[in-house]
């Protein structure tokens, strides 16, 4: 999306504060030196599926309410979005020589209904633990403030339950349970609050999405609440609390199990 994103993600990659990061294959700031050193970065690398942000990409490219209607109402054109998925796969494999190690969405557009058919139907089968495919269901949300939970359960019924059952029929891998979710105010206080309530309830493999940067984006209208996650990632309370939670963050793809059973 831009260079202080790039620059967050790599600088807490170094630190050892991240297990990978999805790729937004036509953003405007892909460049040989920072692919080179996400390469070296010993990072998961995920495919960050874009359909509601214009940058030139093949395929479908609508607002984000537009495209949830359009799918809810199964109104999406079905060879577009097959042209999209198609090229941005092509297009992480042309930049890293490899396919991705997990899939998701840039606003979680993978999980919606005809999305996720037309993603499923096109993915490699028979490949042991990739792709794995991120779950938002499941979300981990004791002691947040009402509104992040809110927003973690809309986006969950929004499309997870019909992800999880077709990507299970297929054989694909996701994650237990899904954390990050709030809404993107506060500074380093309220960052500070929801990273411990996350942490405090993190069971093995679960996800803890974020959204860090490492400097001022002045077109990026979160770009201080990035600045603010950064911040909280790279301190010290986040060392102390994975040590009080005997938790380790893990760039295994094991982590994500074989098999996952109903609650």
């Amino acid at each position: 999306m831009n260079r202080a994103i790039n620059a967050g993600v790599l600088a807490l990659a170094h630190q050892g504060r991240l297990s990978g990061t999805s790729v937004l294959v036509d953003g405007p700031a892909l460049d040989d030196h920072d692919l080179d050193a996400l390469s070296r970065a010993g990072l998961q690398l995920g495919l960050h599926l874009n359909f509601t942000e214009a940058l030139g990409q093949t395929g479908v490219c609508m607002p984000l309410g537009a495209f949830i209607r359009a799918a809810l109402l199964r109104q999406l054109p079905v060879d577009r979005l097959r042209a999209g998925v198609q090229a941005q796969w092509q297009r992480f494999e042309a930049l890293f020589g490899r396919a991705p190690d997990y899939i998701d969405g840039h606003q979680h557009v993978h999980q919606l209904p005809v999305v996720r058919d037309v993603l499923l139907q096109g993915l490699p089968r028979g490949v042991s633990g990739r792709p794995w495919i991120r779950d938002t269901g499941r979300p981990r949300t004791a002691g947040l403030p009402l509104r992040s939970r809110t927003k973690a359960w809309v986006i969950a019924v929004l499309g997870a339950t019909g992800l999880r059952h077709r990507a299970r029929s297929l054989g694909y891998r996701q994650n237990p349970g899904f954390l990050g979710v709030y809404d993107f105010k506060g500074g380093v206080s309220a960052y500070q609050r929801c990273m411990a309530a996350w942490l405090a309830q993190a069971r093995d493999g679960d996800v803890l999405m974020c959204h860090p940067a490492l400097g001022a984006q002045p077109d990026d209208p979160l770009s201080a609440q990035r600045q603010a996650e950064y911040q909280v990632l790279a301190g010290v309370h986040m060392q102390h609390w994975l040590d009080t939670h005997h938790l380790m963050i893990d760039r295994a793809e094991s982590r994500i199990p074989e098999h996952l059973h109903e609650p």
